[in-house]
């Protein structure tokens, strides 16, 4: 699992999705949240990767 700061544009990602959010409701924002999660975690592919970034997501401080 990479930890270390992989983003092309971060800035520009993190706009990017601020803008897909922008005008839904709070379920169709989780929606979107879902369908993403789902299709980032197909082009990742690898169970064991996968399972260490839930791992770790559960795993950071709130």
């Amino acid at each position: 699992m990479k930890t270390a700061l992989n983003f092309q544009d971060a800035d520009g990602f993190y706009e990017l999705l601020l803008d897909a959010h922008a005008g839904l409701t709070q379920e169709q924002s989780q929606l979107l949240n879902a369908r993403l999660i789902l299709l980032l975690a197909n082009q990742v592919g690898d169970a064991k990767v996968l399972k260490e970034c839930v791992e770790a997501a559960r795993e950071s401080p709130k």
